[in-house]
């Protein structure tokens, strides 16, 4: 009998270059689960935001919001997406608006926020056929992936693909808000003190300024497979 061992994929890049898209498809095409780091730091922000809380810094309330927060995922019913539940809310549109995106950067900075969402990810990947996208998967979350992915794209690129996704949801933003949205987020996620953005040196690169979401899966899914095939084991 064969026996297939599941692997962990971590894909980690700049935001707007497709990580969860990407993340998410291949998940599908695996049947693994799809685990979207950047929402849970999200759905952090988007509770701080609503409490009135500073987002910026460590203070008395942040550790007390922090017991209060309460994060899982629900598939949608289509099968092919998760969103996230905060507190038995579902936020997914609230958490992608561009007031929680002008603040998720400086939240996800901070020390006690990464410490809680790392220890609630080890938690979910303890039983591998994951794959899970976010900043510092690869570098911090699991260090010891069995595949490792970082994406980047052209700084035009990742606006137009933004701006597509806003206008999806209804939200309307011009090219320059999200411009210097994500400058300012590429700025925060590699100068941080905690866990900054950076490529493993161990990951496969993955330029997604000409690819299609189509060929990003296909080039993560042909990697994984040939782990996974390396993997097999026959138990006789």
């Amino acid at each position: 009998m064969l026996i297939v061992n599941k692997i962990i994929i971590a894909i980690d890049g700049y935001s707007a270059c497709g990580k969860s898209t990407t993340a998410k498809n291949v998940a599908k095409a695996l049947h693994y689960v799809h685990v979207d780091t950047g929402a849970m730091y999200r759905g952090v922000a988007l509770y701080l935001l609503r409490k009135g809380i500073p987002v910026d810094r460590e203070t008395p309330e942040l550790f007390a919001a922090l017991d209060e927060i309460h994060l899982e995922f629900d598939l949608n019913p289509d099968g092919a997406s998760s969103d996230l539940i905060l507190n038995g809310e579902n936020v997914e549109q609230e958490i992608r608006t561009l007031t929680v995106s002008n603040v998720v950067s400086e939240v996800a900075a901070m020390k006690p926020v990464r410490e809680k969402l790392v220890l609630l990810q080890h938690q979910i990947g303890k039983k591998k056929g994951i794959v899970m996208d976010g900043r510092d998967i690869g570098t911090v979350v699991f260090p010891h992936a069995d595949l490792k992915i970082f994406m980047s794209a052209t700084l035009e690129k990742r606006v137009e693909r933004r701006q597509l996704q806003l206008s999806r949801s209804g939200i309307s933003q011009s090219d320059k808000e999200i411009r210097d949205n994500i400058r300012h987020r590429d700025h925060i996620d590699t100068t941080r003190q905690e866990s900054p953005l950076r490529r493993a040196a161990d990951a496969l690169e993955l330029d997604t300024t000409d690819k299609t979401i189509d060929q990003q899966v296909q080039f993560v899914v042909e990697h994984a497979m040939r782990i996974i095939n390396e993997n097999v084991v026959t138990n006789a």
